[in-house]
């Protein structure tokens, strides 16, 4: 009686004890260990590696992540530095390309990239899309990657079609644009990233290869305009322009928007989706691209001021019409 009485009290020690051992793990004061959650593994990454968001806009060299169509004269030259990804639909390709252009599908761009030693350019029809997979591959390991501005709209004016029937004024006489000043940021937690990696980076790669997988995050400006409150809204203009220019009503504007400096906490990761607007919609698409790999709610504004007021007398740089006029630059077709 008296060993099945010890052989009892072993049996219940041992989960006591194996409990114990977990909890305490490799901690020297004997506390518990709490995993490091894994947006914060992911952002230290990214902080140390030159990947924060301003370091997407703007890499290491200086260069922005969209570049002009070139002169004429510049052509042979800008057609020799880029391998060029032609993100549109295969019929669209086929219409009209830049020459030595490859069609590639959206999802495969990583893939893709992964098969060249160049500098790679980005083609959409408008930048957007082109400006969002351009922060992807940037963050997965492409730096040099840039978008080009305007897309095929701004490289040959055969193909300005899609900006030409998305600009509009639909903010000139709406009641929910405003001139006030910006509301005060609010501070929220950060957003929850289910995996099971424990390694930054693998966690970021993981992170960029699922939003590629997702596809472009946009909507359409009279939905944000028309409901203001169903969103989350960063405008991301300069003070003065924000209120320059006018802005959506209960627009926030978060900016510089960074994880280093902290200031992305002031975007809600829970409530609404996240939407960023900005001018043309390019530098929101890059923005936006980083803050779903970030486990946001996001998708960006498309075409941005133009597709809300685009006849705003407040400005003229980046307005579509005036400071860019689409170029006439030679494409292949059938």
């Amino acid at each position: 009686m008296k060993k099945l009485s010890v052989f009892i009290i072993g049996l219940l020690l041992i989960p006591a004890l194996t409990l114990t051992s977990c909890d305490r793990g490799d901690d020297p004061t004997g506390g518990n260990v709490v995993a490091t959650p894994a947006f914060d593994l992911m952002a230290d990454y990214m902080v140390a590696n030159n990947l924060d968001v301003n370091n997407i806009l703007t890499n290491q060299d200086g260069d922005k992540f969209v570049v002009g169509a070139p002169a004429e004269n510049d052509l042979g030259a800008f057609l020799d530095k880029y391998y060029i990804m032609d993100i549109r639909s295969s019929d669209a390709f086929a219409a009209s390309h830049i020459s030595g252009a490859q069609n590639v599908a959206f999802s495969d761009i990583l893939t893709v990239a992964a098969s060249t030693t160049k500098p790679i350019l980005v083609v959409c029809y408008t930048g957007q899309t082109a400006c969002y997979a351009t922060a992807l591959l940037r963050l997965y390991g492409y730096p040099k990657t840039q978008a080009l501005k305007w897309g095929m709209s701004g490289w040959n004016s055969g193909n300005a079609g899609p900006w030409n029937s998305n600009i509009a004024n639909i903010a000139k006489n709406s009641p929910n644009w405003t001139y006030a000043p910006a509301p005060a940021n609010i501070t929220f937690k950060d957003p929850v990233i289910s995996t099971t990696l424990t390694d930054g980076e693998d966690i970021l790669k993981e992170r960029v290869e699922a939003v590629v997988a997702e596809g472009f995050k946009g909507v359409n400006p009279a939905d944000v305009l028309n409901n203001p409150g169903g969103y989350f809204i960063n405008n991301y203009f300069s003070e003065a322009d924000y209120i320059g220019f006018g802005h959506i009503s209960s627009a926030y504007r978060i900016l510089p928007l960074t994880l280093a400096g902290d200031s992305y906490k002031s975007l809600d990761p829970e409530a609404k989706t996240v939407i960023t607007y900005c001018y043309t919609g390019q530098t929101s698409a890059v923005i936006t691209a980083v803050l779903r790999v970030l486990g946001y709610d996001a998708a960006s504004l498309k075409f941005g001021m133009n597709g809300l007021y685009n006849e705003n007398p407040a400005w003229q740089s980046n307005q579509w019409g005036h400071d860019s006029k689409p170029k006439s630059l030679p494409v292949v077709g059938n």
